[in-house]
């Protein structure tokens, strides 16, 4: 069916696929840091390795029927696969209120990329390459396609991201003799920058140091102790400003 065909609804594929989607990125998160298959492999209880049937692996809808349990073991289920499928939507709700036609589902995928690399980045603390490598490519696809010749600037930003980045990492390495920031974060820059061009940059770095200082801060203010050497996470702050300017 040509749903574009349709007035009012180009919105509504992305929008009902978006929690399968997030069922998959929570396969990628649960198993690509550990180097398990992501594609192979059936589901199965984490507590008592029974395979789950289709029935138990309905987006959300499996987690509210099971009330958040195992139908075979009856042991609490993590909220994580909840969670992301519904953080999933939330991105596909958000590309389709701020655009429309192609550019939803190139939004949507940009946003779920994001939303995987920040996630394993918080639990892990690395980027992977085969998550964020992609993004530059996809973002000069998308800025050809919609800007034409005006995708030079986008050129510039992916080229820019990584060099700023590489050179911050570089500098910081010398001076404090110890590893400040990694060529992953330097890499989602370049990819961020594809997508928000040379003129967006700033104004991600902006976004992705403020929220950053402010969670450092409000951690400190709730009790929580934030060594000076403590390494955080920087990919979702990167995430969170290149989602937002490119929006």
């Amino acid at each position: 069916m040509n749903w574009s065909a349709l007035p009012g609804i180009d919105w509504l594929p992305a929008v009902v696929f978006a929690p399968f989607v997030g069922s998959f990125l929570g396969l990628v998160i649960d198993r690509m840091p550990a180097g398990r298959g992501v594609v192979l492999g059936r589901s199965a209880c984490a507590h008592c390795g029974r395979r789950l049937a289709l029935r138990d692996l309905l987006p959300v809808v499996s987690w509210l029927v099971n009330r958040g349990r195992c139908r075979f073991c009856n042991r609490r289920l993590s909220w994580f696969y909840p969670a992301i499928e519904l953080a999933a939507l939330a991105v596909a709700l958000w590309s389709a209120a701020v655009l429309s036609g192609w550019l939803i589902w190139a939004t949507a995928a940009f946003g779920w990329s994001l939303l995987t690399i920040s996630w394993i980045d918080q639990r892990h603390q690395i980027v992977p390459d085969m998550l964020s490598l992609p993004l530059a490519p996809a973002g000069l696809a998308v800025a050809w396609i919609a800007v034409g010749p005006a995708w030079l600037g986008h050129l510039i930003g992916m080229i820019a991201g990584f060099g700023i980045f590489f050179l911050v990492g570089l500098a910081y390495s010398f001076v404090r003799k110890r590893q400040g920031l990694g060529l992953g974060d330097a890499k989602l820059l370049a990819g961020i920058g594809a997508w928000v061009a040379w003129q967006g940059l700033a104004s991600v770095v902006l976004l992705a140091a403020v929220s950053g200082l402010t969670v450092v801060l409000l951690r400190r203010l709730s009790g929580v102790p934030v060594a000076t050497a403590e390494r955080l996470p920087f990919a979702p702050y990167l995430a969170l400003g290149g989602w937002l300017v490119w929006l």
